[in-house]
């Protein structure tokens, strides 16, 4: 039997680890889902994502992220797919090619704990098309990663925990050493150990000295990395990485990736060819003629770009992640806040090192930055948040290097008390990580089925288990609109409404044209009427219209 020149998803994971400790080179993962999230907001439309599936799989990538972060839930905000629909269609496409998720351990893929029996049932389902797990928790609490894991292993699939990495005094190879330690010993050496260096912080040579480290300790651990250009620089970081050991990176498409996402796959391949690496059966047509498509479809996603351009070697001293900071820079936008966003960044230093010098990766990077916003905002510490409170109570995880200074302590846990509880008696009282009941799985069937009015899947009620709101709405709106993913983005993303007589012509999921004819839109009161033909049949739709947004549909 001849030896393959690639993993697929037809192999077991035993059979993927094996290949890939015996096969010389190194491997490259495409993460459309954090360029898509670092850089265009998680706006990145299906019809983009399909239009370049067949070029990405011919490329022979490692693994094609595609899901988990904010990507699950953005795509329910906005009415953009259903994100278990994205796997089937996905997976449809690229056949021969791993899909890769990333989720926050107890947080999955929100931004809280959820439920030990909602964590086994979602890695249960999303198991069904993601091939590997790459999992982390922003505190690099082990024990916070095992449900996770447990489940991963239980469905058979890639297990690849992460160690998040920062820079300072505490963060020594020691420390990082210390935690792979802990991981291996709760889940064993069939994992792929990633670094996650999501701030874009640390030199070539320092991610150089850490995996040296880890691979003398650990000579036979599989090891990839996970990393932003935020700086410019990620290359030489994810050069010196494969020099020392590392056998998967992360990539983009150098005609799609921007400012905060990864580095070029195109650009890597260039410079580890002169140092004699390749990547085994990888083909580099493929992702060039992806890349000259991309380029032409991100015009249609200019708008949410960031508006705080250019590379950022600052990101070493305020840390703000890769995938918070165009999210981030837009806040700041709508709240007025560019022309000072210097004294936010300047804020930001300061937060890091007072909460602990951690990690400043989801949740911790949105606790960070609304920090140093309201600092901003309304002095230092006077306006903190829900988030904010749960990281001193610990109920994330402790902190692992040093404590805050108790004035924030005081500062933080005493505000908007009523009970006169002072914050020693408060940490007490409510510190610490709670265990959190079960779902009533039936019980929240039921509500579900009693809002859609009819019986609901298993995949359904596991996005309502996350994201209660979001999920209902749009559920709710698919029901009424349809499937939105067949729209093209620049159909979907148009924010200067439609002519009347003007007709769209759309692909379904097999290939079948269909076309949508604008007969008339007009303004009602407070709503809009939209009449249109959908397939020569005509279809009226009242849509409520705030005052304020009022005009053209």
């Amino acid at each position: 039997m001849s030896e393959p020149e690639r993993v697929t998803p037809q192999m077991s994971s035993r059979e993927i680890l094996d290949f890939l400790r015996r096969t010389p080179g190194y491997f490259m993962t495409n993460n459309e889902r954090d360029v898509s999230q670092s850089d265009f907001k998680g706006r990145i439309m299906p019809s983009t994502t399909l239009k370049v599936a067949s070029y990405r799989d011919a490329a022979g990538y490692f693994a094609f992220e595609i899901s988990g972060g904010v990507s699950v839930h953005v795509d329910l905000l906005r009415k953009q797919i259903n994100p278990f629909e994205k796997l089937r269609l996905v997976r449809k496409a690229m056949p021969n090619t791993l899909l890769q998720t990333v989720c926050r351990g107890r947080n999955l893929f929100g931004y809280r704990p959820y439920p030990d029996s909602t964590i086994r049932e979602t890695v249960r389902l999303f198991s069904r098309y993601i091939d590997v797990w790459r999992i982390y928790d922003f505190l690099n609490h082990i024990p916070n990663l095992l449900v996770v894991a447990d489940e991963v292993k239980k469905a058979g699939k890639i297990l690849m925990p992460s160690i998040c990495f920062n820079t300072g005094p505490e963060h020594t190879n020691d420390f990082y050493v210390g935690k792979v330690q802990e991981i291996i010993d709760a889940m064993g050496e069939d994992i792929i150990l990633s670094i996650k260096n999501h701030s874009a912080v640390g030199s070539p040579h320092r991610i150089a000295n850490l995996v040296g480290a880890i691979r003398s300790r650990f000579p036979n651990l599989l090891l990839a990395y996970h990393g932003h250009n935020t700086d410019g620089t990620d290359l030489g970081r994810m050069v010196s990485a494969v020099l020392e050991g590392v056998k998967i990176v992360e990539v983009a498409d150098h005609g799609l990736g921007g400012i905060y996402s990864q580095a070029p796959a195109l650009s890597f391949i260039q410079i580890l060819h002169d140092y004699g690496f390749q990547p085994p059966g990888f083909n580099v047509q493929p992702i060039v003629d992806a890349s000259d498509i991309l380029r032409r479809e991100r015009r249609v996603y200019e708008r949410f770009e960031t508006p705080y351009r250019g590379f950022d070697p600052t990101v070493k001293r305020h840390k703000l992640a890769g995938g918070a900071a165009n999210i981030a820079f837009e806040q700041a936008e709508k709240l007025g806040l560019m022309e000072r966003v210097h004294e936010v960044m300047s804020d930001l230093i300061l937060v890091n090192r007072e909460l602990g010098n951690i990690w400043s990766v989801t949740p911790g990077s949105q606790i960070f930055w609304t920090t140093a916003v309201n600092n901003v905002m309304h002095g230092r510490y006077s306006k903190p948040s829900d988030d904010l409170k749960r990281l001193l109570l610990g109920q994330y995880g402790p902190f692992p290097f040093y404590e805050p200074p108790e004035w924030i302590y005081r500062q933080v846990l005493e505000s908007n008390r009523t009970d006169g509880k002072r914050w020693r008696q408060i940490l007490r009282d409510e510190g610490g990580i709670r265990k959190i009941p079960d779902e009533d799985f039936d019980l929240k069937r039921h509500q579900l089925v009693e809002k859609l009015k009819r019986p609901v899947t298993d995949e359904e009620l596991c996005l309502y288990l996350q994201f209660p709101r979001d999920a209902m709405d749009y559920l709710t709106f698919e029901e009424r609109f349809g499937k939105t993913w067949l729209l093209p983005p620049e159909v979907w993303l148009r924010q200067k409404g439609f002519d009347e007589g003007e007709r769209i012509t759309i692909p379904d999921y097999d290939g079948k044209t269909h076309t949508i004819d604008v007969v008339s839109t007009r303004r009602v009161g407070d709503s809009v009427q939209t009449s249109l033909l959908v397939d020569y049949h005509f279809q009226s739709y009242t849509t409520p219209v705030p005052k304020r947004t009022a005009g053209r549909s």
